[in-house]
């Protein structure tokens, strides 16, 4: 719709101003209170009602969190808003959440409290609200439903999925839900799109190793752990290499080492990190169930315990007929020869815990060029051009699926 593509140009830089606000003030995890608050605020100028979202986190998940280096969190807190009434409705979704990442872009909004929104996370954010309010001036058009979701700890790989439990498909229930993430490699207002599966799923495993300490002259009366993380570590390498087809996408990344205090010691423990990634359902389960497997069977076959965390987030799955709908009005919003279809990202992104619900899709809009620092770079720096471009995408996304919809029944 050009009328959205125009006003989202007519708040360029309203657009910007949020957008560099919660630039300059990150926030990490599943609480974020600043950022809810300024979220919340700018919702309420718009004289859109809103609610919270989330729940309160056990405290197994909890300390799971702390384990992975994250700091406390006791709650995850989101924001969801209803603009129109009545079916069908669709969802728009925007993580905002930052990473635990020293910014060094030098910008005159630059964070300067040790985060940084250098996953691109506040300009979701932004975008959502310019959309929102392009939205609320558009409500009585609206054939249907518009329900906004703000959504905390995508990076902790299950913000999503409190936001779910916490009933943000519901009241009203949700029949179609559509996401975006920005690229800062990728030109400015080009937009990429999947048929399928979206993103790969990640499964984590934090394994404390406990052996029994000792004097390195004396092996044999000690249980030598880093002896065990090795013997683990070789062991489920190969899992992918043996047990995984060459066909299906699987990396697996031992990204923590931990153990040791000195040469002529046997420590006590010792830690390993465990991240796997694949784009094939069937190799995630399979790789779920024997990577537990391979551990307990090495520890104990060197007579030591241990202790593991782990976390699971699905793949992003974009419906095909969802996608096959939502195309037209893409291609019409960024220009049909800006919008192409592009291979499934080896990232993942929790959205997924959306998808596995609902009929969604997911999209990347380039907001950058080639040669540009990457995401979860210190110096990544975006092209604030992109801003209007998204908010025009998630206001049409919304406004032409619910008419389209109407128009059908």
């Amino acid at each position: 719709m050009n009328q959205i593509r125009k006003r989202a140009q007519e708040k360029r830089e309203e657009i910007c101003r949020d957008r560099r606000y919660l630039h300059q003030n990150p926030e990490i995890g599943m609480d974020l209170p600043g950022t809810v608050s300024y979220i919340g605020e700018r919702l309420s100028e718009m004289g859109i009602k809103w609610n919270f979202c989330g729940g309160e986190l056990s405290e197994k998940m909890t300390a799971d969190y702390m384990e992975a280096g994250f700091p406390e969190m006791k709650k995850a807190v989101g924001i969801t808003a209803v603009i129109g009434q009545g079916s069908p409705c669709i969802l728009l979704r925007a993580d905002m959440d930052a990473l635990p990442i020293r910014e060094e872009t030098g910008l005159p909004y630059c964070s300067t409290n040790g985060y940084g929104h250098v996953c691109g996370h506040d300009s979701h954010a932004a975008m959502l609200l310019g959309a929102a309010g392009i939205l609320k001036e558009m409500e009585s058009e609206l054939c249907g439903s518009v329900k906004l979701l703000f959504q905390p700890g995508e990076e902790t790989g299950a913000g999503a999925k409190m936001m779910v439990a916490g009933g943000a498909l519901r009241n009203p229930d949700v029949d179609a839900a559509f996401g975006l993430h920005v690229q800062p490699l990728q030109e400015t207002g080009r937009v990429g799109y999947c048929r399928g599966v979206n993103s790969a799923s990640l499964d984590t495993f934090i394994v404390k190793i406990k052996g029994k300490g000792g004097h390195s002259s004396q092996p044999q009366i000690c249980v030598d752990p880093l002896m065990i993380l090795n013997q683990v570590y070789q062991a489920v390498n190969l899992l992918v290499t043996r047990e995984v087809d060459p066909a299906a996408m699987a990396t697996l990344t031992c990204g923590v080492v931990k153990g040791g205090t000195a040469v002529n010691i046997i420590p006590d423990t010792a830690e390993l990190h465990i991240g796997v990634r694949t784009l094939d359902l069937g190799a995630s389960e399979h790789l779920r169930r024997r990577i537990p497997e391979v551990i307990d069977h090495y520890v104990r076959a060197w007579n030591g315990d241990y202790e593991m965390t782990a976390f699971q987030t699905p793949c992003t799955y974009s419906d095909r007929k969802f996608v096959k709908e939502m195309l037209p009005f893409l291609e019409e919003t960024a220009g049909r020869e800006n919008v192409e279809e592009i291979p499934p990202m080896s990232g993942t992104e929790d959205f997924g815990y959306v998808t596995r619900e609902v009929p969604g899709m997911f999209v990347f809009i380039g907001a950058g060029k080639e040669g540009n620092a990457p995401l979860h770079n210190a110096h990544m720096v975006l092209d604030e051009e992109v801003l209007p471009i998204g908010a025009a995408i998630y206001a049409d996304a919304a406004v032409s699926w619910l008419k389209k919809k109407r128009n059908e029944e």
